[in-house]
């Protein structure tokens, strides 16, 4: 039986992808002069900033391409960002019916917590964690382990949503159902039949309030 919603943030409940495609671009004219391949910034979506940062510009100190990236992000992310349409109607029916809810998520505590009180919505979660607490990140299952410790869930009862392969790949690795939400822009009109085994969520939900219809 399902008594635990475990959530990612960015491009599951939040739709941060265009402050995250433009911080990412902002990176690149400022430390090469042009903008970078959106196919490639799409891989790297549910990654360590500071990991696909490194992978991008290896000869750049991380610290000075994270520096850029964050300063343009925090200035422009709350302005930026939207919920995904019905997505605070499924959070509220969950919290209605009594599921344990967490947020496990690569962003940081800062811009996560801007993000949920703009839309008033932190009160929904019972816990939260994000990358400042792990050592491992995704697909490592460090972040759903200490979210079902927090909320003294097992692994069979719960569930994970999100929108990326690590996502994915963690949910699996953790022992829990895996959720891939169909308005993922990195995995966008893929089907349960597209992914290796390893990735492969148990499920595809198109709407927010789907997420009951498999509960």
């Amino acid at each position: 039986m399902i008594d635990t919603l475990i959530f990612d943030f960015d491009g599951t409940l939040m739709d941060t992808n265009g402050v995250i495609l433009r911080s990412w671009q902002h990176t690149y004219r400022t430390l090469t002069g042009h903008e970078g391949d959106e196919e490639y910034i799409l891989r790297t979506f549910g990654e360590p900033l500071e990991l696909s940062l490194k992978n991008a510009f290896p000869d750049v100190p991380v610290e000075k391409s994270v520096d850029i990236y964050r300063t343009w992000h925090a200035d422009h992310f709350s302005e930026m960002i939207s919920l995904f349409p019905g997505v605070s109607e499924m959070l509220k029916e969950a919290k209605s019916r009594g599921y344990k809810m967490g947020i496990a998520t690569s962003r940081v505590e800062e811009t996560l917590y801007e993000g949920l009180q703009k839309y008033d919505l932190t009160d929904l979660f019972d816990e939260i964690v994000t990358v400042e607490e792990v050592s491992s990140h995704k697909p490592d299952p460090e972040c759903i382990f200490k979210v079902l410790e927090k909320l003294g869930s097992k692994p069979e009862n719960a569930v994970m949503v999100g929108d990326s392969r690590l996502d994915l790949m963690c949910a699996k690795n953790a022992g829990v159902k895996a959720v891939l939400v169909a308005w993922s822009l990195s995995l966008k009109g893929m089907g349960l039949g597209d992914f290796p085994e390893a990735e492969a969520p148990d499920s595809i939900i198109r709407t927010p309030m789907e997420l009951f219809d498999i509960l």
